[in-house]
């Protein structure tokens, strides 16, 4: 239920974020009491009012729990670490018996140093090269795919992960690990959507070791597997919403345009981007307009914000393909 706001941000009743959460109201109370899993304001009457990063917080912790982890071993873990763990990259001490070593590649001057001095570390390892410098390491895996990617930066900034994000594309590796020292948590929270875990520093040898083996294990363990269905409650409230990519006067001038073969997807995907564009607007003003139901209704806005994006992306593609001209 809708209450109030911080800042710009919406704030809900405890009823509210129970029924979006599946917390059950007084296990939640239980939790702030015990373990300050958040910590809501209060509202001049004294109501409890929870902001959109407590109802992600409190999604994640739930989902955690449901899996047997126990409440006073997540409660106070960061928004990051709590994704980190529901996303499976927080893994136990890998099993002996992995079809073939893992190839890593490491990036950076004193953890190459340090991994240098250490050899018993990379044990079980197929190391494909210590590089100090992003165009040696480039240069040095020519011909060769790294199943992990391991960086250490001493400082992250937000330019920096477009830079990191290339490294692991060009590198072919699957998945990364950034070892850093300082970073905002906007700039870790882009990192993870890349694929790139994060690990603070000091981490020890043996530590990273550990670390790439479970990685290397998960993605054996689930190559060829078929995909299973999202959980219901995936989309984190908390997360930033998507910019709109096109306009309504770019949609309605793609919807018009004639096509170059004898193909309706422009026109339909620019009526299917409109629509989610307008049940996404609906969304976030029936938060405003109807407070009993005001939790849903932002995940229901952060669902459909997703999907328009989604949509978005496919039909920028067909943009292209056609030569459509979408400005005038």
């Amino acid at each position: 239920m809708s209450e109030g706001s911080q800042g710009d941000s919406p704030t809900y009743r405890i009823g509210a974020v129970s029924r979006l959460t599946g917390v059950p109201a007084d296990t939640l109370r239980v939790w702030e009491r015990r373990y300050t899993v958040v910590t809501p304001v209060r509202s001049d009457a004294g109501t409890r009012l929870y902001g959109a990063e407590d109802v992600g917080r409190l999604t994640l912790i739930k989902r955690l729990v449901d899996r047997g982890d126990a409440i006073s071993s997540v409660a106070n873990l960061s928004l990051v670490q709590l994704r980190e763990r529901v996303s499976g990259t927080d893994l136990p001490e890998p099993e002996h018996g992995l079809e073939r070593p893992c190839r890593l590649a490491v990036l950076g001057a004193a953890l190459a140093d340090r991994l240098r001095m250490e050899p018993e570390a990379l044990e079980g390892l197929d190391v494909l090269g210590l590089f100090d410098r992003p165009d040696a390491f480039l240069a040095g895996l020519a011909g060769n795919t790294p199943d992990l990617v391991l960086i250490e930066y001493p400082t992250v900034h937000p330019d920096q992960v477009r830079e990191i994000g290339h490294l692991m594309a060009q590198s072919g590796a699957a998945r990364a690990v950034l070892i850093y020292t300082f970073a905002s948590r906007f700039t870790l929270e882009r990192l993870d959507a890349r694929r790139v875990l994060t690990r603070r520093a000091p981490v020890t040898p043996a530590e990273l070791r550990r670390l790439c083996l479970s990685l290397h294990q998960a993605q054996q363990t689930t190559a060829g597997r078929p995909a299973q269905a999202a959980e219901v409650n995936e989309v984190d409230i908390a997360q930033p919403l998507p910019a709109r990519r096109f306009t309504d006067v770019q949609l309605a001038r793609i919807a018009c345009s004639s096509p170059t073969v004898r193909c309706e997807c422009p026109h339909h995907l620019a009526d299917l981007v409109s629509a989610l564009a307008a049940f996404e607007l609906y969304c976030e003003e029936c938060e405003v307009r109807n407070p009993d139901d005001a939790a849903l209704h932002a995940y229901l806005h952060a669902c459909t914000a997703r999907a328009r994006a989604t949509m978005e992306g496919a039909l920028a593609r067909v943009v292209a393909a056609e030569g459509i001209e979408t400005d005038t």
